[in-house]
């Protein structure tokens, strides 16, 4: 039984996680629920929302390549989707639990990896799509997810950054010169601290999103200006 349940499944998790439609927050890297602030020359290349709150600053000397919605529908809209997505999201079944385990040095395959409390990243943590380039990876987080600095999220087998998900109880922190991937959504607040990049989106549903010297990439938009679906 063991032979044949190895041959079926492989070594990996297996399970049928599902990547959530991002809806009208597709076209958005940043959204934040009470302030957006930032501080240097950060890049966020993607439309930045903030609802309800209504405190969007330093930008200039941040720069966004698309649109700046502020308390207006499309931010609502976006803020809605995210909602939608992060509830998604949480009601995925888990076929890994970590709860415990730094995800530094680990290379993980698709699946929905969860954890009861925080969720810390050490050092370089490898996804690996195996050749399958609709590969999803869930992480769902009972309460804050935090990087050391210096870390990194790095994709292999084909992983695509549209696909990676990362769902947090409370509040994500990403440590300086971090390279991150993946669709944060916090409950809470997103900070990325110095010279820390993001391919993927910084989505914060109640709290704010705070940035210094950053580069934020959101993949796979829809809105102005397009950019398509890499893949490593």
């Amino acid at each position: 039984m063991r032979l044949v349940a190895a041959l079926l499944f492989g070594a990996g998790p297996v399970g049928a996680q599902t990547a959530p439609s991002l809806g009208a927050a597709q076209s958005f890297a940043v959204v934040g629920g009470s302030a957006v602030t930032n501080t240097g020359p950060t890049i966020v290349t993607g439309d930045l929302g903030l609802s309800p709150g209504s405190a969007v600053t330093g930008f200039p000397p941040g720069v966004v390549a698309g649109i700046v919605h502020v308390s207006d529908a499309p931010a609502a809209s976006a803020q809605s989707a995210i909602t939608t997505a992060y509830n998604s999201l949480a009601g995925q079944s888990c076929t890994q639990d970590l709860t415990g385990q730094d995800l530094g040095g680990k290379n993980l395959t698709p699946g929905v990896y969860c954890f009861s409390s925080a969720a810390q990243l050490t050092g370089a943590l490898t996804l690996n799509a195996q050749g399958a380039a609709g590969g999803v990876f869930i992480f769902k987080i009972g309460s804050s997810l935090t990087t050391a600095s210096g870390s990194s999220v790095i994709l292999a087998g084909n992983a695509s950054p549209c696909n990676v998900f990362w769902q947090v109880g409370s509040s994500a922190t990403v440590g300086t010169s971090t390279s991150f991937v993946g669709n944060i959504l916090a409950l809470t607040s997103i900070t990325l601290n110095t010279s820390s990049n993001l391919t993927g989106r910084a989505l914060a549903r109640n709290g704010a999103v705070t940035l210094d010297t950053n580069s934020i990439t959101a993949p796979c938009t829809t809105g102005v200006p397009a950019r398509s679906c890499p893949t490593q």
